[in-house]
């Protein structure tokens, strides 16, 4: 086998095993994107159980949220925000 022909073929493994390396990329994130699409569809159903309870979702989720701050950054925030609502009236001294 000449060498321009061994080359071309070496190429054209390279190129075989890139595509093949794309595809199973973009194939696990389509697999995953619709784990995440399915996950989403569940949150949603447990809120619309929680309003049917008579729970207010707006408030479920703004707990859902901060429980995901760490105690001492959530004071920090709850602090810095008492400070501009005293500063702009909306809080009695």
């Amino acid at each position: 086998m000449p060498a321009s022909a061994a080359a071309e073929n070496s190429e054209q493994a390279a190129t075989r095993f890139a595509r093949d390396q794309l595809k199973a990329i973009v194939e696990r994130i389509e697999k995953l994107e619709e784990e995440k699409k399915a996950i989403s569809d569940d949150i949603r159903d447990v809120y619309g159980e929680a309003k049917g309870n008579g729970f207010d979702v707006k408030a479920l989720r703004q707990i859902i949220r901060l429980r995901k701050i760490e105690p001492t950054e959530r004071e920090e925030q709850d602090a810095i925000l008492e400070t501009y609502m005293h500063a702009l009236g909306m809080l009695k001294a």
